[in-house]
């Protein structure tokens, strides 16, 4: 099957270029990040040391960029303020390669979410919306004109913001019937009839219940409620997200549950249902089976969710997904000749790049976490491990326990890892000089001054990050509870 799903993605999204139209309210997403070091005097709160800052497409303009990451060609149409934030997003639009023809200027602000962050947790969310009148007739005539029989799909991202009025979605839903163009919707608010006639709808479980009426969760109740909708008003599927638990395909006459494959770490959700109906977009435009659109979804959305804010999905990715999936743990043990090259190409993508290192001989639970932790800090992860030898020569001629290639096998296997490169030396430090990694990552059972690389980090203003550790647990004890 993976063999299957791997020539569907290459084959018929990378680079098919189909047109797909998405509306919707797009948005301007602002991360500032920053440090924590201190308490306020005035206030119980946190002081941010702000370090960066970020601006993405949001809204249904990352519906666009994940169309455009899996290969097709997106047309986005959508409203934006005229203000500072709009030609802020505006640029961003253009700088990604997207047309600003379909952006419908309205007085007032563009939607804005400010988010701050300390390390990867988001300390605060600031919100800046107006809610929208709708469209003017003018407007809605030129949005009109986008929807041909050129269209393989059409994609609604609505955030209930007001631009999607109720009789503007009728004119595009019914305009689309006409053309035979499915309609993908992912809804919000109460109003489920504005929906009427979609070919699917996306809610996930919150946004299904506010559908529904319900207040309190019942599975049973909830999957009753949406078929009834389903058939109430003609819509032909509901495909409700649930996070770890899957997707669910709810139709009037039956329901089909489709778990995830695999478990990822969840650094942030936002974005995940833009993921998932793209890749569904580009599943229905391929006439796949919606059984293998709902697998490359649920791919995809765990892609996205571990990595941290608004960022799409890209046809690479989710490849390199499958074959990790379906075909086994992919080979993740380097030599630094071939590691050196990835590390260039990751760069270029923006991403950082964080190194670890030790010996790790007989893994355990404290070693699991710290590596999370690790992780946690970091886009892509290397881990320097000690060989046999080098073991030898730091902690005498009866360790390790395991051996190198073992070692290095099984942390292969750990989510957080994303590279192992194994070195003879008793320090990493020929390493480091050679990665160059934007974090540097020990136990906070060193000091600062006692980490080998730490003065090294300072030449290219990279970052130490000392992770607390699980108290009790040490290869050491376990090693001494077996003699």
């Amino acid at each position: 099957m993976s063999d299957q799903l791997i020539n569907i993605v290459k084959n018929q999204f990378l680079g098919s270029k189909k047109s797909c139209l998405v509306i919707g309210d797009l948005m301007l997403d602002q991360y500032i990040f920053g440090d924590v070091d201190r308490i306020s005097p005035e206030a119980p709160v946190p002081v941010i040391k702000k370090n960066k800052h970020h601006n993405r497409i949001g809204g249904a303009g990352n519906v666009a960029l994940n169309l455009q990451g899996l290969g097709m060609k997106p047309i986005l149409v959508g409203n934006i303020g005229n203000d500072g934030n709009g030609k802020i997003l505006s640029s961003l639009i253009k700088e990604h390669s997207l047309s600003i023809k379909g952006l419908i200027k309205e007085n007032g602000p563009t939607t804005t979410k400010t988010r701050i962050m300390a390390g990867h947790h988001q300390i605060a969310r600031v919100d800046e919306e107006q809610e929208s009148h709708g469209p003017s007739e003018a407007n809605i005539k030129k949005v009109m004109q986008y929807i041909s029989s050129d269209l393989s799909c059409i994609v609604i991202s609505d955030y209930n913001k007001g631009f999607l009025s109720a009789p503007f979605l009728k004119k595009i839903i019914q305009q689309a019937n006409r053309k035979k163009i499915p309609v993908l919707i992912d809804p919000k608010g109460k109003d489920v009839a504005k929906y009427a006639g979609a070919t699917l709808i996306t809610p996930n479980k919150k946004e299904a219940m506010e559908l529904t009426g319900l207040i309190k969760f019942d599975k049973d109740l909830l999957n009753t409620a949406l078929r009834k909708i389903s058939k109430n008003f003609n819509i032909n599927s509901i495909v409700m997200t649930q996070g770890e638990d899957g997707i669910s395909h709810i139709m009037s006459n039956k329901i089909n549950t489709y778990p995830t494959s695999i478990s990822k770490q969840v650094y942030d959700v936002s974005g995940a249902g833009d993921t998932v109906i793209a890749a569904l977009a580009c599943g229905i435009s391929a006439k796949l089976d919606l059984s293998d659109s709902f697998k490359l979804a649920n791919l995809a959305a765990g892609i996205v969710i571990s990595k941290l804010g608004t960022v799409p999905i890209k046809g690479e990715e989710l490849l390199d997904e499958i074959e990790n999936n379906f075909n086994g743990q992919k080979n993740k043990i380097f030599s630094l000749r071939e590691l050196l090259p990835k590390i260039i190409d990751l760069r270029a993508k923006g991403q950082t790049i964080g190194f670890t290192n030790g010996c790790f001989d007989i893994l355990h639970s404290g070693h699991v976490t710290y590596l999370e932790k690790a992780k946690s800090q970091v886009d892509y992860l290397i881990l320097g491990l000690n060989s046999d030898a080098s073991i030898k020569t730091i902690k005498g001629k009866n360790r390790p326990i395991v051996g190198e290639a073992d070692r290095a096998r099984v942390l292969c296997a750990l989510e957080s890892i994303d590279a192992v490169i194994i070195f003879k030396e008793p320090t990493p430090m020929k390493l480091i000089k050679e990665i160059k990694p934007d974090v540097l990552i020990k136990g906070n059972d060193y000091t600062p001054k006692s980490v080998v690389g730490a003065n090294e980090i300072k030449k290219w203003k990279g970052k130490l990050y000392l992770v607390p550790l699980v108290e009790g647990k040490s290869s050491s004890k376990i090693i001494s509870k077996m003699k």
